[in-house]
């Protein structure tokens, strides 16, 4: 038993040992470790220490680091909220000292640039101030140029400073244009200096971004400092930029890029390239630029548009793929973007072209009162069969905002597409050959032997397919006014499989646009018969539409707008007032003229109602066209029906009719 006792003792004796050591060896090394290490590592004055001091304190002299407590509480009780707030504001600017070197330079800029951008200022104490703030940054530009504040005082600078100072700005900073066009407050500068710059320095800017197009392109900043020059480059400066994009020999030597042909498959041939490491370098340019989703500038488009007229059947469908969706619509507000657009369009598959409706849904509008977006519309309406879901983005957002898209410029003429399609009158010969662009690696997908036309981008080409010269085009184009061809023969090279009559009824006519479109024309006759964009429009509503698509499903309604223009026109002649008659407008009385000529039901709902018995009053003038065009028109009863009222006006002088035409209806 003793022994057992023994046993079970000495573990708890060891137990005792073992934390009394444990607590000398704490109680010799914790605290001095703590205070040797403390004072060290962190200043007195930090507040960090108060956590590890205070037991310390609390242990030696409790009372005096209860009356420092104390004191401290007093202290800050004593200061009031706008003492803390200054206190604040000066820690606040004693580090930024600290973190700018330039920051008391800034400053001094600042107020003197609140002077300076003033609109009531005068000149002379404008440039006082400019030439006082350049004094000021002269050899730090550079250094200061990348700061928001500094950035802005030296826009103003530029902008109004002297050409010797300019001129002075820029020999500082032409060393630095690189890294400063990557910088988010300094192209701004850049683009200023661009916009400024003389021919030589503007050569020179673009000359120092040799070797590194590429690189500034993928860049989200860098890009619009490029695109800029692009824009200001004449026709060498812009095929220098673009040189460089099309193989790794024309980046390296200069004298290549030189060449005056601007199409890359001239450039192929006349340089021997091959065209494999053409296509190779090219990928290496476009695909992170497509990643990133820099699509914005024309620059990029024309690049694009060159990939494509080289690219094999894999390269070209993949990028069209990549394209299809909501990146297109950033892209067709230029030229050669719009061309892209219709390209994606043709050769997307139905799925891809869902994906660019559903990408517009929201911008239709927007799109449709641009130049060059207009035409994707039209060539979506041309070529697209989905006519449900083109009701449905397209046409529904249109319908909204009917009158403006009728008086816009660009807005009218997808209307005018669907109402004539494809009139030399609405659309220029580069618009029609546009809409019959084709990717050469792809058409043959679509195509079965039919010939198309490939793409063509500069002047040359185009001037070709209107002289008739391009063996491989389908547009022939006319002049405005003359008589246009058939709209079977202008027809789309591509597209889809539905009939185009039936697409075309299915869009206008089945999707209640025709409807709206026939009311906004009644409501507004005078307005649009007076304007030079809506007279079209009305013209075009009123015979009926190419082929007479409306006139089986609104014939009463067409017959309102007939009663609506004659009632304008049987109103009494008034030299006191102020507006302008519709017969002696320049533009409606030329539109009521092609009316009477071309829908007989219209010349003699105007000759019961307005002209019967008043031919005289309004045979002189620009209402003289509209008289004179009951005795020219080539239907017998309009003739007929005003011949016995105009005989005696033409016999007695009065109203003029033209040799020829007057010969013409003799005979």
């Amino acid at each position: 038993m003793a022994a057992k006792n023994q046993q079970t003792q000495k573990p708890k004796k060891r137990k005792q040992i073992s934390i009394a050591k444990v607590e000398r060896d704490s109680s010799k090394y914790k605290k001095p470790k703590l205070l040797a290490s403390n004072p060290s590592k962190n200043p007195p004055n930090k507040p960090l220490k108060k956590p590890f001091k205070l037991p310390k304190h609390k242990q030696e002299h409790p009372n005096h680091s209860k009356f420092k407590k104390s004191e401290s509480g007093d202290e800050n009780k004593e200061l009031t909220k706008r003492e803390r707030r200054l206190q604040a504001k000066e820690l606040a600017e004693a580090r930024k000292k600290k973190r700018k070197p330039y920051y008391t330079l800034e400053q001094e800029l600042a107020s003197l640039w609140e002077k300076m951008r003033r609109r009531n200022i005068a000149k002379e104490d404008r440039s006082k101030l400019i030439t006082e703030a350049l004094l000021k940054m002269k050899g730090k530009i550079p250094d200061i140029a990348c700061s928001h504040v500094s950035s802005r005082v030296l826009q103003t600078c530029v902008k109004y400073c002297s050409q010797t100072e300019r001129d002075a700005v820029f020999v500082e900073l032409q060393p630095h244009l690189l890294t400063l066009a990557c910088n988010a407050y300094a192209v701004h500068l850049v683009k200023k200096m661009l916009d400024t710059a003389s021919k030589t320095q503007l050569a020179g800017i673009i000359s120092s971004f040799r070797g590194h197009v590429a690189s500034l392109l993928r860049h989200m900043v860098g890009s619009v400092v490029i695109e800029h020059a692009y824009q200001l480059g004449n026709a060498t400066q812009k095929q220098e930029l673009l040189m460089e994009l099309y193989s790794t020999e024309l980046q390296l030597f200069k004298d290549l890029a030189s060449i005056k042909e601007s199409r890359l498959i001239d450039v192929i041939s006349k340089l021997g390239l091959q065209k494999s490491s053409v296509l190779r370098h090219m990928s290496s340019v476009i695909q992170p630029i497509l990643e990133k989703g820099i699509v914005d500038h024309s620059m990029i488009h024309r690049v694009l548009i060159e990939y494509l007229s080289i690219a094999d059947k894999s390269s070209a469908a993949d990028v069209i793929q990549q394209l299809s969706g909501p990146l297109l619509v950033r892209m067709i507000h230029t030229r050669d973007g719009s061309k892209i657009g219709m390209l994606c369009v043709k050769h997307g598959s139905a799925k891809e072209r869902k994906k660019i409706l559903k990408g517009m849904k929201g911008h239709i509008s927007k799109i449709a009162h641009d130049q060059y977006g207009s035409m994707v519309l039209i060539g979506i309406v041309s070529m697209v069969d989905d006519t449900k879901l083109i009701t449905k983005i397209v046409i529904r957002e249109l319908q909204t905002t009917l009158k403006e898209l009728v008086l816009d410029k660009s807005g009218r003429r997808l209307l005018l597409q669907l109402l004539h399609p494809n009139c030399s009158r609405y659309l220029s010969p580069d618009d029609l050959a546009s809409l019959n662009l084709s990717v050469p690696s792809l058409s043959a997908k679509n195509e079965s032997g039919a010939k198309s036309e490939k793409i063509s981008l500069d002047e040359e080409s185009i001037k070709d397919a209107e002289s008739g010269k391009s063996d491989t085009s389908d547009v022939t184009p006319t002049e405005s006014g003359k008589n246009d061809p058939p709209a079977e023969n202008l027809h789309l090279a591509e597209g889809g499989k539905k009939d185009p009559s039936l697409r075309r009824r299915e869009l206008l006519v089945s999707s209640g646009l025709a409807e709206n479109l026939v009311d906004v024309c009644i409501e507004n006759a005078g307005e649009l018969l007076m304007s030079n964009f809506g007279k079209e429009v009305l013209f075009e509503v009123a015979v009926g539409g190419s082929d007479g698509i409306l006139h089986p499903s609104w014939d009463e309604k067409l017959n309102n707008l007939y009663e609506a223009i004659a009632a304008l026109a049987a109103k009494p002649k008034s030299e006191e007032s102020e507006e302008e008659h519709v017969l002696e407008n320049f533009h409606s009385s030329r539109t009521i003229r092609k009316l009477v000529l071309n829908c007989p039901a219209f010349a003699s709902t105007l000759w019961k109602k307005s002209l019967e018995g008043k031919c005289q009053l309004w045979a002189q003038g620009h209402s003289s066209k509209v008289v004179c065009a009951f005795w020219e028109s080539l239907d017998s009863r309009v003739s007929e029906m005003a011949k016995e009222e105009l005989q005696p006006l033409i016999d007695g002088g009065i109203l003029k009719i033209p040799e020829t035409k007057q010969l013409a209806n003799e005979g």
